[in-house]
């Protein structure tokens, strides 16, 4: 790997493209190098891993929307959109976006924490539209993920976003724009303008996830792989970009990240160096907000030694600045601790979360969110005894590049009525590649058939793992198998129609 120094130029200073942080991205993304088997076998694991998630969200309201938007665009040969037979097609931006927003839908799939953070695995939906609509292999397909999580993983290593009140989709713009050079074997230059034009359209504010939290949650990253589709197609026409999109006098560093001062570091790889980085991300066991996942397990193992819940007086949860001040009360959101919130709004709240695992030592993706489980008395009353401090030691750790000192957890103190505690701590969530029971394929698997049970046949299940499992060989055209069908009377009931709802 080598470490780019990314800052501010002057419009008279002419920074010569190869200097530019876009060109070296593109670079990255034409390189030819071979995907090591424990990359393509974690891709692999990826796949799986957005499909559950999908399948699990596939009849709530804002994939439906997403997927009616979708419908309302179709194309040959077009891309696959989930829950819809294969033979329906729709123009790759569009399934892109409706696959998009049931990936993130319940905050359940892949992640990663750095300088500042993201969820990788939207890469995934915008890269496979497009790999399915230019009719490619598998083997292109691992090709083009490798690039959007190598890309990702590095942008959100050496560029804090949430400082400043950015939304992290403006990382994914740009990595699935590279992923998608990568996917099509396009030149150096090209990739280079769609990068950056990637970047400048999918910057907006972090209000996505402050406050009355809406259900664009699940939209924004979406709507960042449409935008890179767009992006591509845009420059493969011969149009370009912003250009420096990172460093240019009124551009993203100097006016909407630290300044015309600033001075970033980006981590990429060097030519003929193999793209790895996915093996530095990790995926969720409980649908919830990624600094949630320790928390919960904590909270599940503390539960039986604390006993009687409603014989608690407080609890004191000390960990990173992150988890304090985005899901804890250091964000001073009231909505956090309102029992009619929505779904993604108790999502982010550490108090709710911590509270209702307590209670019910575990976590469901569908049950622990339910407006009856938020609106029950004793829930309420534990919920409000929770106030969550920022701890200096947890936000170095939350910070540490060795992997040994890294940690996503915190120290919870529970103080009784009789004024005895129970004290316990966890840096890392079980499922975390260092945790106490690291995600393997058998797990994906498991948490595949689990959430899609109900949902698609045994056939249908057994169809697509075969298809995800045996990626790697599935020739050109093939990658339809990479969709599933859901029976209509399971996608809900029809929805309020949009502007182009005119049948």
């Amino acid at each position: 790997m080598k470490t780019h120094e990314v800052r501010t130029y002057k419009s008279a200073e002419d920074l010569p493209r190869e200097n530019q942080l876009a060109w070296k991205i593109a670079e990255v993304a034409a390189d030819p190098v071979a995907v090591d088997a424990d990359v393509t076998d974690m891709i692999i694991n990826r796949v799986i891993d957005n499909a559950a998630v999908a399948a699990a969200s596939v009849a709530r309201r804002p994939v439906a929307s997403a997927r009616a938007q979708a419908l309302s665009h179709p194309m040959s040969p077009g891309a696959t959109v989930f829950g819809v037979d294969s033979a329906q097609r729709v123009s790759p931006e569009w399934a892109a976006y409706a696959n998009g927003t049931a990936v993130r839908e319940l905050d359940f799939h892949d992640t990663f924490l750095a300088a500042d953070y993201s969820h990788p695995g939207d890469n995934i939906p915008p890269i496979l539209a497009v790999a399915q609509h230019c009719g490619l292999s598998g083997a292109d397909l691992i090709r083009g993920l490798a690039t959007g999580y190598e890309i990702q993983v590095n942008l959100v290593k050496g560029i804090c976003l949430h400082e400043h009140k950015i939304d992290h989709i403006a990382h994914l713009g740009p990595s699935a724009a590279a992923g998608i050079g990568t996917l099509l074997n396009l030149p150096t230059e090209t990739i280079y303008q769609a990068v950056q034009q990637a970047l400048h359209v999918t910057t907006t504010t972090r209000q996505s996830r402050k406050g009355e939290i809406s259900s664009w949650k699940a939209f924004a990253p979406a709507f960042a792989g449409k935008m890179a589709i767009e992006a591509v197609d845009r420059v493969m026409r011969g149009e370009g970009a912003p250009s420096p999109a990172w460093e240019g006098e009124d551009g993203f560093i100097a006016w909407l990240l630290s300044g015309p001062e600033a001075v970033y570091h980006v981590p990429l790889p060097t030519s003929g160096e193999a793209k790895r980085a996915i093996l530095d991300t990790y995926t969720k066991e409980h649908s919830a907000e990624y600094q949630s996942q320790a928390l919960i397990d904590l909270a599940r193992r503390m539960g039986p030694k604390v006993g009687d819940l409603s014989q608690v007086k407080s609890i004191l949860i000390e960990t990173s600045h992150h988890t304090h001040y985005v899901i804890g009360t250091g964000a001073n959101d009231p909505q956090k601790m309102d029992p009619h919130a929505s779904r993604e709004t108790l999502d982010h709240s550490i108090m709710y979360i911590f509270a209702v695992a307590l209670e019910d030592g575990g976590w469901h993706h569908e049950a622990s969110y339910t407006p009856a489980r938020a609106q029950r008395p004793e829930t309420k009353a534990l919920w409000h005894k929770i106030t969550t401090k920022e701890d200096p030691e947890w936000t170095r750790r939350y910070h540490a590049r060795d992997p040994k000192e890294k940690a996503f957890g915190g120290k919870v103190t529970i103080t009784m009525q009789d004024g005895s505690t129970v004290v316990d701590e966890l840096a890392l969530a079980d499922a975390h590649p260092d945790g106490a029971r690291p995600f393997k394929r058998e797990h994906y698997v498991k948490k595949f058939l689990t959430l899609s049970e109900g949902v698609l046949s045994v056939d249908a299940q057994k169809r697509f793992l075969n298809a995800a499992e045996g990626l790697a060989d599935l020739k050109a055209g093939t990658l339809d198998a990479l969709n599933f069908t859901v029976d209509a009377a399971r996608l809900g009931a029809p929805r309020p129609t949009g502007i182009f709802d005119r049948s």
